[in-house]
């Protein structure tokens, strides 16, 4: 699968937290490493490096601080969430380890007795606390290691139905705490294209407690800076309503829908290009195309974006196969099509 989709639980969509940006980006980096639809080893680690911090907005000079600072506060940090039983509220995570690349210099010198640091050592094999770096990353661009609290593997992995899924590109560079949380409850009606929210439950999600208690406030602060960001950024453009119940406001309505490309609204209708804009133009694939290409686009995660709530991998594969002998289905898979490699 695509490390570039993030994919959770819409019970985390809905939780109450309150992250900042650095620990937005911390939490993603992580989250789409995660493997799609697959059990997962509790204490699996995720290892976050400057890249990934830099691909997501943050300045290269300060990526690594950020990604120490952000480690230190994460751990801290709870969410909740709604039971039918009361609200549940964990950790989002159990273990952090940073990385210090004079760490042995400094162990050696504190045992400098060669049996000493032996013994050390160990000492730390026994306990399963010797690190070793995962295979393909270098190690002088990884900053942390994260383990998830157990009790949120759940909600991250295997999941079947109810949950949202987006992007990593799509997000980066957000500057506002609020972009993040606005972006996926959107995505978490994608097909839509429409989310309606009570103002106390949009106040309870983003854990503004006292602050913004006016609708002036909130909509200055948090609704307009999210809206303008999100269309400005992402590939929606999206618009909001506030609704009144009485002389009181009391919903939030969002619409939203893909923009435009700069070549679909330039293209002359008279130009030909079967991938970007496809036209009558059908391609006819044999048996093994059919099966070859299905699976690769299956595995792009634009494509992925179409899965159905709940759509398990080889079901997925198969509608693809389906589209891609549909006339006109196939259109809308010109564009990655080409992107995956095939050739007309």
């Amino acid at each position: 699968m695509n490390n570039d989709l993030v994919v959770m639980d819409n019970s985390i969509v809905k939780a109450s937290y309150n992250l900042s940006v650095s620990e937005q980006r911390l939490l993603l980096s992580a989250l789409a490493q995660i493997p799609k639809n697959q059990p997962i080893d509790p204490k699996q680690a995720y290892y976050i490096t400057r890249e990934d911090f830099i691909r997501l907005g943050a300045n290269a000079d300060q990526a690594t601080r950020d990604i120490r600072n952000a480690t230190k506060d994460l751990m801290r940090k709870t969410l909740l969430i709604e039971t039918n039983v009361g609200i549940l509220e964990f950790h989002w995570l159990s273990e952090v380890l940073r990385f210090d690349k004079n760490a042995d210099a400094r162990l050696k010198a504190k045992y400098p007795n060669p049996e000493d640091y032996k013994k050390y050592i160990n000492g730390l094999r026994k306990y399963n606390l010797l690190e070793s770096l995962p295979f393909g990353r270098h190690s002088d661009d990884i900053v942390a290691r994260v383990v998830f609290d157990s009790r949120i593997l759940p909600l991250l992995s295997e999941l079947k139905e109810n949950f949202t899924q987006f992007l990593l590109d799509d997000v980066a560079h957000f500057g506002s705490v609020y972009s993040f949380r606005f972006y996926q409850m959107m995505m978490q009606f994608k097909s839509t294209g429409y989310c309606k929210i009570s103002l106390d439950d949009l106040r309870y999600s983003l854990a503004l407690f006292d602050k913004y208690e006016s609708t002036k406030d909130l909509r200055k602060w948090v609704i307009d800076t999210a809206i303008n960001e999100i269309n400005q950024k992402t590939p929606y453009s999206v618009s909001y309503e506030l609704v009144k119940t009485g002389r009181k406001f009391t919903y939030l309505e969002l619409k939203f829908k893909e923009k435009k490309t700069k070549k679909e609204i330039s293209r002359c209708p008279d130009t030909i290009d079967m991938f970007e804009e496809p036209t009558d133009t059908f391609i006819k694939m044999s048996d093994s195309q059919l099966d070859t290409f299905a699976s690769k686009l299956a595995d792009l995660g634009e494509v992925q974006a179409m899965a159905n709530v709940g759509e398990e991998m080889p079901t997925f594969k198969a509608r693809l196969r389906l589209m891609l002998q549909d006339a006109e289905k196939q259109k809308t898979l010109f564009k990655y099509l080409k992107q995956v490699g095939f050739k007309n």
